[in-house]
Parts: structure tokens; sequence; C-alpha cells
């Protein structure tokens, strides 16, 4: 497809049609576009589907694509476009880039941390094949693209409080090692070829919907399990201090960032911090809400040892100073905030219907 690429070879309709999109950047969209067409990969995940509500709430519902692997649900597919794309397949990549003139890639598309440490193989090429068929196809379309970073690309070396922007990381774990790779890759690319280039360092994200494979995943089964149980068994020793961000903080952080003019940017990657807390801040927090919620703990050693190597507090200096990054919940608000999204999570229709 791309020469001196991995990639492979095209049709001469492919390319005709190549050609036309190339006109499209040139005439104003690309990077540098105003009005984007967004692709997001991992868009059935914890950040797609709320990040593509709250780019169509920006640009149109039309204007954000959601690709995933997994079949979508019917409400999935009447609120805007969905296609079927592995990250894996650079041709399939390609087309839904070259058909729909994609402007800027958000690539959530990742095997977590906990999950990555069950199976290796699986999350290498997940995590650093699939990163470097995002980065050629942004790289030759001249794209904008944001790819996330996490906490765990820091390591037991690195700082804990706080964390600094540029610091030691080292991470122990497939998952941090694969977002190494994918800053520094993508930070190369920014200066060899001029690629626009962004990511973010997110902390843990707390939202109502169910884990899916992240060390800090306990803070949302434990929301789920103080209202539907009344109790709970965490995996993580009481005390371990994490940071965390409440997703609407989290997306918003994301979108201001991916619509930060460049001059505004004075590097590539970012620390963004929220707030911080353990365990058993937040059972403690909860039972003020549900004084009878029981917690008990039976640490876990493969994800223990995880968030051991992790740091306590980022510090975003620079994301503050640099564009403007505020946290809008603190973590009274985000435990306010949870308990009432969690209750209607589970009185939902469908939900109701699915446990019936």
């Amino acid at each position: 497809m791309f020469k001196n690429t991995r990639l492979r070879s095209i049709s001469a309709q492919q390319q005709t049609i190549r050609t036309l999109y190339n006109n499209h950047w040139q005439n104003g969209g690309g990077a540098t576009s105003k009005n984007p067409t967004v692709l997001i990969t991992g868009g059935l995940g914890q950040l797609g589907i709320e990040c593509s509500k709250l780019l169509r709430s920006q640009y149109g519902a039309e204007k954000v694509i959601l690709t995933d692997i997994r079949q979508p649900s019917q409400s999935i597919l009447k609120s805007g476009p969905f296609q079927y794309a592995n990250i894996l397949d650079p041709r399939r990549l390609e087309k839904i880039v070259i058909d729909n003139k994609v402007d800027w890639i958000v690539h959530l598309s990742a095997t977590l941390s906990a999950k990555g440490e069950l199976d290796i193989p699986l999350a290498t090429k997940v995590n650093i094949e699939g990163m470097q068929n995002i980065i050629e196809l942004a790289k030759h379309y001249k794209l904008r693209v944001f790819v996330p970073s996490t906490i765990g690309a820091f390591g037991p070396d690195s700082p804990k409080n706080p964390t600094p922007n540029l610091t030691i990381q080292r991470p122990r774990t497939i998952y941090g090692v694969s977002k190494v790779y994918a800053e520094l890759l993508g930070e190369y690319y920014h200066h060899k070829f001029g690629l626009d280039f962004r990511s973010l360092r997110l902390p843990g994200v707390v939202s109502c919907d169910l884990p899916g494979g992240g060390t800090t995943d306990y803070a949302i089964d434990m929301f789920h399990n103080a209202i539907t149980k009344g109790k709970y068994e965490c995996y993580l020793k009481p005390k371990t201090t994490v940071p965390m961000i409440y997703i609407d903080d989290c997306l918003r952080a994301i979108y201001e960032f991916m619509d930060a003019p460049n001059d505004a940017i004075q590097r590539r990657v970012y620390n963004i911090n929220a707030v911080s807390f353990s365990p058993e801040d937040l059972a403690n927090e909860i039972r003020n809400y549900f004084p009878q919620f029981e917690v008990t703990y039976n640490p876990d050693a493969i994800r223990q040892e995880i968030a051991d190597s992790w740091p306590e507090v980022l510090d975003d200096t620079e994301a503050r100073q640099d564009w403007k990054w505020k946290p809008e919940y603190n973590f009274k608000t985000l435990v306010e905030t949870m308990i009432d999204q969690v209750k209607v999570f589970h009185h939902t229709p469908e939900r109701i219907a699915s446990t019936a």
C-alpha cells in the first residue's frame, strides 16, 4: 500500500480514490480541518461510545464514525455511523479513511493492563502492531491523530507523588510498554514527518459502564456492588492510591486537547490529573450514601503489583499552563455523580429486561 511500509499495494481504482482524497486535505481537510470527520477505533469500549456522543454534539452525528470488531447494539447503530474494522487490517482502515474523507483519528483500541498480562502476544499485536497501522495511515493522509496514554506508562522507578511530565518511565506491564512505544513513535513521526500526533496520559477512568479489564476498574466495580449487593470484595489493598478521573472530565480533556491549536501545544504528550484516592477512601465515601456497605480485601497478586508500580499523583502543570486544562470533578462530586449514574444504569428498561 504505502512505499517502504508493511502495508500492501492497492488497485488502480483505489489509487484514483486516494488521489481524490489527497485533494480533500489540500483544500482544508486533514489535520487542520475546522469541521473534521473523526474516526474512532475501539468505539464500543468505555471511552469510545461516550467520546462519540461528545464529538457528535460538536461536529454533527454523521461526522463521527465509530469502528470496532464487536457487534453494536441497535441504539448505537441508530445514533450515527458505525463500521466494522480491525486495527490489524490496514487495508480496511485505509478504505474507511478514504471513503469517508477522515480528518482526525481517535485511536482507542487497546488491550488493557490486567488483561494484557494474561495474553501478552495478543496485547503486543493489538497495542503495538495496531498503533503502527494507525500512525502510518495518519502520516500518509496528513491526519490529526490522538492516542491515549496512561498512568501505566510509568513504572516503579518513576517518582510517585507527583510524577512529572518528563521523568524515567520503565513500566513493568506489556500495556505500559506499548504505551511508551506509542508515545515515542508518535513524537518521532511528529519530528520526522510533521505528523499532528497528540497523546494524554490518562488516570484511571471512572464511569458507570461495566469494567473492561483495567487495574483501576475496582472503583467501577465498587459502585455497582454498593448499589446491587451492598458488599464488595476488592482485589487491591485498602490503601493503594492511584490517580483517577471521572469520564466527563476525561472526555472534555480529549476534546479540548484535540481542538487546541498547534501553537498552544508545547509537547506531544501531556499528563492530566484530576483526583487520587484508594479503595479505602472510596469505600468510606460511598458509606455516606450506603452506611451498611461492606468491603473486604483479597488482593490479586498481578493487579496489586501493577498498581504498586503506578503514580499516586500526576503533575499536570504543563497541561494547565499550555492549553488551560482544569478538571471539574473533585472526589466528592465524582462519588455523588457516580452513585446517581449507576442507579440509573441499573434501572433502565434494557438492564431490567436483561436480568429478568
